[in-house]
């Protein structure tokens, strides 16, 4: 068996390290690679690792925020992560990375839960910044999702199309759960209906839990855990958003949304956010349950109304799950960017062993097709 027909994990190393090429294998670091592993296999290695260099990318989920932003939402320790920053440096890396274009979109919880005309107010200054700095400072590199004040419902819907069809928005992104309601909740049928009618997706990201959901679900009494905001970090991106979004993602479809909205389309992140893993198991019991009161099975609205997302989650084993079970046409690349690293992000994906149009579809032919854009 030669060393490339070997799984990753009996060679003591994972895709991450398998990107380090020479370092890791002590090539070129004075050390003898025989010792280590043939000179024919580390020039294999090294080859697979900088195989595609030429793949262009367009990241779907690329954060951003404001200081005002970060003031409302009581975020201001993020100030130092690069999110308010759309310039120079962000263009830098995503030049270093082979980043085509990056998809804006305002970090959570947004202004979602700011009600009245001051949350319409702030995202229609949020959105225009965006429109009106980075997307005319830089042409073509930055596109967005529409920031929404989704306390208000109908000034939502048509601060999205005002977005869509006056600044070229690709949609819009939500994040989690607004107020104490759902995506599938009646009230915020007009934002569906308009997203559907306009022909742009809605990015369901996570967000912040209600503070019922984190007493009950992850508030721990251990003082350390509070000073080192344990308890915050397992109700959020350690775990308990994930799953939220993928409740979001199932109650509307046993609740009828995309019976009554058909065309509507859905985008996902996180590599499905936990859903590859369950979704032998949803498909047949939620099946089983709704068998006569939905108007398609179960498991085709996730074929008809969802596309997912590689954002952060940079590991093999997942795009493989993710791909076991959800169409390659359905899938887009994504870096979570700057909670994760954009050249990490593409020098992965250019190794993952995948066909050359597979892979092709995946880093920006099926968001050109998806958002109307070119690279």
């Amino acid at each position: 068996m030669t060393l490339l027909a070997k799984p990753l994990e009996q060679l003591g190393m994972g895709r991450r390290s398998l990107l380090s090429g020479a370092a890791v294998l002590g090539v070129g670091a004075g050390l003898s690679a025989p010792a280590i592993v043939s000179r024919a296999a580390a020039r294999e290695i090294l080859d697979i690792s900088s195989r595609d260099r030429d793949l262009p990318f367009i990241g779907t989920e690329e954060t951003f925020s404001t200081h005002e932003l970060m003031v409302l939402n009581d975020r201001l320790f993020l100030e130092d992560t690069g999110l308010a920053e759309i310039g120079p440096r962000r263009i830098g890396a995503m030049d270093e990375a082979g980043i085509n274009i990056q998809i804006l979109s305002a970090h959570t919880p947004g202004v979602q839960n700011v009600p009245g005309q001051e949350g319409i107010d702030f995202a229609y200054r949020l959105n225009k910044m965006i429109v009106d700095g980075p997307m005319a400072t830089y042409p073509g590199r930055f596109r967005a999702f529409a920031t929404l004040p989704l306390q208000s419902p109908e000034a939502s819907a048509d601060e999205l199309e005002r977005a869509v069809r006056k600044d070229g928005f690709l949609g819009c992104l939500t994040n989690g759960i607004i107020g104490k309601k759902f995506l599938d909740h009646p009230d915020f049928e007009p934002v569906l209906a308009r997203a559907e009618a306009l022909d742009v997706p809605i990015y369901i990201h996570p967000g912040l839990p209600p503070d019922e959901v984190f007493q009950i679900y992850y508030s721990n009494m251990r003082p350390e855990y509070q000073a080192k905001f344990q308890d915050q970090v397992l109700s959020i991106s350690a775990y308990g958003w994930h799953q939220e979004v993928v409740t979001q993602c199932l109650r509307m479809i046993t609740s009828g949304v995309f019976d009554r909205f058909p065309k509507l389309q859905i985008i996902v992140g996180h590599m499905g956010e936990g859903l590859p893993f369950f979704y032998k198991r949803i498909v047949e019991k939620m099946g089983e349950v709704t068998e006569d009161t939905l108007d398609r099975p179960f498991e085709q609205y996730f074929h008809d109304n969802f596309w997912f997302t590689t954002s952060a989650f940079f590991q093999d084993e997942l795009l493989d799950l993710l791909l076991k079970y959800i169409s390659v046409d359905r899938v887009m690349f994504a870096t979570d960017y700057p909670f994760a690293n954009m050249k990490e992000g593409t020098d992965w994906f250019r190794a993952v062993d995948l066909p050359r149009e597979t892979k092709e579809k995946i880093a920006f032919r099926n968001a050109e097709k998806l958002f109307g854009i070119t690279v």
